[in-house]
């Protein structure tokens, strides 16, 4: 750090650390296939060409990556005349998504240096008064690049066909001591992109490393930063730390930072009351588990996990105004479900998914007649009935009922009959009633 500093005064120009194979021991052959056919492209062409970022980090540390960004010193127009399967996105920062088969590679051209007060009236850059950079499409050297990623552990490049690690700023000795440091001034750079704040929670969580004490020092007087972040990108966000797999350990994180106020309101009435509490680990527990076993989890799930109490105070308010338990409910459903999205912009296509669980719920207490035998039929079984469990783990559902779904699904005719509960009063006069225009309305709200 000392002769970086030196070399920048006197005028030289800074060089990474380079580690050959017999130091990081990371083959060629670990990457991905539509990876390696993007770098090889690239290099043969004339350009540079590295892997970037997670992948490396990911890599270095043991784990199997999920994503293999590319990093190159071609412009967007370069790579997108270079690969016929290949598009330019983005505004704030352009990508080109280079297609292989149903793979996907992210492509970005090396970036320039943060923004300097006179380049305030460039075209291609946009930054707010308080240091909040809006848009950033110009293009620099890797040395540049590195300078502007956000830390350490991210700012690795794997040169493919050399099978070399250029390290501008000690990621690897960072990775080594499990430690997360924000490259250049942390309160500069939160300010330039205040996700940063949540991007350090969930790589804490995700990767078990500390956050460097200067790098979050700033974070509790630039946590409100959060609320000019546009909803639907905090979304983005806040799914890659529920569903990162570590979702129980990154929650804690944000309460340990201060930055769950606002970004997930739910969250402070959640992790304020010990019941609702219990609820949330079970929620987050079981979804980590499954997410490393292998399995899938829906951000509908999740969402129906967070907002359940929420929906359920506003169902007694729409009881004690007198609507019918239909109508309060499926009320009280949508009343939910818009708050969140102004704070939380998460796409309405979940909808439907998050209704049918939370009506499920109800269903699942009716045991009589023939509507279990009915249930077991409904596309979102299995999903309601996991949340039902969720629910019994965290004592807001009875055991008995999760046990007694649990025995009927499996059970054979004779046993399900046994099974069956004594009719309620009333549900003959509900089995009487036709289906009328409330029932049509109902079935058009889950369709």
């Amino acid at each position: 750090m000392i002769r970086r500093l030196i070399d920048k005064v006197l005028g030289k120009k800074a060089a990474p650390r380079i580690l050959p194979l017999q130091k990081h021991g990371i083959r060629r052959e670990q990457l991905h296939s539509c990876a390696l056919k993007v770098t090889d492209t690239l290099a043969r062409e004339g350009y540079a060409a590295f892997v970037v970022g997670g992948a490396v980090r990911d890599l270095l540390l043991g784990r199997e990556p999920k994503d293999f960004d590319i990093a190159t010193n071609a412009t967007p127009d370069d790579i997108r005349h270079l690969f016929r399967r290949s598009r330019i996105i983005g505004r704030r920062f352009q990508i080109v998504h280079v297609y292989c088969g149903q793979d996907l590679i992210e492509v970005t051209t090396f970036r320039a240096a943060a923004p300097q007060p006179e380049d305030d009236e460039d075209e291609a850059r946009v930054t707010a008064a308080d240091g909040m950079l809006l848009r950033d499409n110009v293009f620099g050297s890797q040395e540049e690049d590195a300078a502007r990623r956000d830390f350490t552990i991210n700012a690795l490049y794997y040169d493919p066909e050399k099978q070399e690690i250029w390290d501008w700023h000690g990621g690897v000795a960072d990775a080594q001591k499990k430690v997360l440091r924000m490259i250049g001034d942390p309160a500069q750079r939160f300010r330039e992109d205040p996700v940063r704040m949540l991007r350090a929670a969930r790589f804490a969580a995700k990767l078990d490393f500390h956050i460097d004490p200067a790098t979050r020092a700033p974070i509790a007087e630039l946590a409100a930063m959060l609320a000019r972040i546009p909803p639907s990108r905090l979304f983005d966000e806040m799914m890659k730390l529920l569903l990162s797999g570590h979702a129980e350990r990154g929650v804690k994180q944000l309460r340990a930072e201060g930055l769950h106020h606002g970004v997930l309101p739910m969250l402070d009435a959640i992790l304020d009351d010990p019941a609702r509490q219990k609820f949330l680990h079970h929620a987050l527990h079981d979804t980590d588990l499954r997410i490393r076993e292998g399995q899938s989890a829906s951000p509908a799930f999740m969402l129906a996990c967070l907002l359940w109490f929420d929906m359920q105070q506003e169902l007694k308010r729409m009881r004690a105004q007198g609507l019918s338990e239909q109508s309060a409910l499926f009320e009280a459903m949508d009343t939910a479900l818009e708050r969140q999205r102004r704070a939380l912009a998460f796409p309405r296509r979940f909808d439907g998914m998050i209704k049918e669980i939370w009506t499920l719920q109800g269903r699942f207490e009716q045991r009589s007649g023939a509507r279990p035998y009915r249930l077991l039929s409904h596309p979102r079984l299995s999903a309601g009935y996991d949340f039902l469990l969720i629910r019994a783990e965290g004592g807001d559902a009875s055991q008995e009922l999760a046990d007694w779904w649990d025995r009927f699904q499996d059970a054979g005719e004779a046993e399900r009959a046994e099974m069956l509960k004594p009719a309620q009063a009333g549900d003959a006069k509900r089995k009487r009633r036709k289906r009328g225009k409330t029932a049509n309305a109902v079935s058009s709200e889950l369709g």
